[in-house]
Protein backbone atom coordinates (compact mmCIF):
# COMPACT_ATOMS: atom_id res chain seq x y z
CA UNK A 1 0.00 0.00 0.00
CA UNK A 2 2.76 2.36 0.63
CA UNK A 3 4.34 1.73 -2.49
CA UNK A 4 1.35 2.85 -4.31
CA UNK A 5 0.50 5.50 -2.42
CA UNK A 6 4.32 6.75 -3.02
CA UNK A 7 3.87 5.88 -7.14
CA UNK A 8 0.57 7.39 -7.09
CA UNK A 9 2.12 11.04 -5.14
CA UNK A 10 5.44 11.05 -8.01
CA UNK A 11 3.04 10.09 -10.92
CA UNK A 12 1.04 13.47 -9.66
CA UNK A 13 3.70 15.86 -9.04
CA UNK A 14 5.43 14.68 -12.40
CA UNK A 15 2.24 15.52 -14.36
CA UNK A 16 2.14 18.63 -12.71
CA UNK A 17 5.47 19.55 -13.45
CA UNK A 18 4.90 18.35 -17.51
CA UNK A 19 1.52 20.67 -17.43
CA UNK A 20 3.11 23.60 -15.81
CA UNK A 21 6.38 23.78 -18.15
CA UNK A 22 3.72 23.45 -21.28
CA UNK A 23 3.60 27.55 -21.90
CA UNK A 24 7.21 27.28 -21.93
CA UNK A 25 7.15 24.15 -24.37
CA UNK A 26 5.24 25.93 -26.54
CA UNK A 27 7.27 29.22 -27.15
CA UNK A 28 5.36 31.63 -25.38
CA UNK A 29 8.17 32.48 -22.65
CA UNK A 30 11.24 31.53 -20.78
CA UNK A 31 10.82 29.83 -17.47
CA UNK A 32 12.35 32.54 -15.96
CA UNK A 33 9.40 34.88 -17.58
CA UNK A 34 7.12 32.81 -16.52
CA UNK A 35 8.48 32.73 -13.12
CA UNK A 36 8.14 36.67 -13.36
CA UNK A 37 5.11 36.87 -14.24
CA UNK A 38 3.36 34.64 -11.29
CA UNK A 39 5.24 37.20 -8.85
CA UNK A 40 4.09 40.57 -10.97
CA UNK A 41 0.34 38.78 -10.82
CA UNK A 42 0.60 37.81 -6.87
CA UNK A 43 1.85 41.37 -5.97
CA UNK A 44 -0.57 42.81 -7.94
CA UNK A 45 -3.62 40.73 -6.50
CA UNK A 46 -1.93 41.44 -2.89
CA UNK A 47 -2.07 45.22 -3.54
CA UNK A 48 -5.72 44.71 -4.82
CA UNK A 49 -6.44 43.17 -1.01
CA UNK A 50 -4.57 45.98 1.06
CA UNK A 51 -5.88 48.74 -0.57
CA UNK A 52 -9.51 48.87 0.27
CA UNK A 53 -11.43 50.84 -2.61
CA UNK A 54 -10.50 47.81 -4.80
CA UNK A 55 -12.78 44.71 -4.83
CA UNK A 56 -10.01 42.36 -5.06
CA UNK A 57 -12.29 38.97 -5.67
CA UNK A 58 -13.97 40.79 -8.59
CA UNK A 59 -10.79 41.89 -10.68
CA UNK A 60 -9.21 39.16 -12.45
CA UNK A 61 -5.31 39.76 -13.08
CA UNK A 62 -3.16 37.56 -16.07
CA UNK A 63 0.27 38.76 -16.63
CA UNK A 64 2.29 37.89 -19.87
CA UNK A 65 6.04 39.08 -20.21
CA UNK A 66 5.22 42.08 -17.92
CA UNK A 67 2.20 43.20 -19.38
CA UNK A 68 -0.51 42.98 -16.61
CA UNK A 69 -4.69 42.11 -17.84
CA UNK A 70 -7.01 43.44 -15.89
CA UNK A 71 -10.57 42.29 -16.11
CA UNK A 72 -14.03 41.65 -14.58
CA UNK A 73 -16.24 44.68 -12.77
CA UNK A 74 -15.80 47.61 -11.47
CA UNK A 75 -18.52 49.40 -8.91
CA UNK A 76 -17.12 52.78 -10.25
CA UNK A 77 -14.67 54.34 -12.22
CA UNK A 78 -12.45 55.83 -9.34
CA UNK A 79 -12.36 51.90 -8.39
CA UNK A 80 -10.96 51.26 -12.26
CA UNK A 81 -8.88 53.78 -12.02
CA UNK A 82 -7.60 52.85 -8.81
CA UNK A 83 -7.00 49.03 -9.82
CA UNK A 84 -5.36 50.37 -13.05
CA UNK A 85 -3.00 53.03 -10.43
CA UNK A 86 -1.66 49.87 -8.20
CA UNK A 87 -1.19 48.12 -11.00
CA UNK A 88 0.97 50.27 -13.49
CA UNK A 89 2.95 51.07 -9.99
CA UNK A 90 3.61 47.46 -9.21
CA UNK A 91 7.63 46.47 -9.63
CA UNK A 92 8.14 44.62 -12.86
CA UNK A 93 5.17 45.65 -14.63
CA UNK A 94 5.41 47.49 -18.18
CA UNK A 95 2.53 47.89 -19.46
CA UNK A 96 -1.41 47.42 -18.39
CA UNK A 97 -4.65 46.84 -19.79
CA UNK A 98 -7.31 47.68 -18.10
CA UNK A 99 -10.37 45.69 -19.79
CA UNK A 100 -12.60 46.24 -16.28
CA UNK A 101 -16.16 46.85 -17.32
CA UNK A 102 -17.87 49.59 -14.78
CA UNK A 103 -21.29 48.24 -13.94
CA UNK A 104 -23.85 50.00 -12.14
Amino acid sequence: MKYIRAFALAALAGTTILTAGCAVIRGQETAGAYVDDVAITTAVKARFVEDKTVDAAAIKVETLNGTVALSGFAKSNAEKSQAEFLARNTRGVREVRNGLAVRP
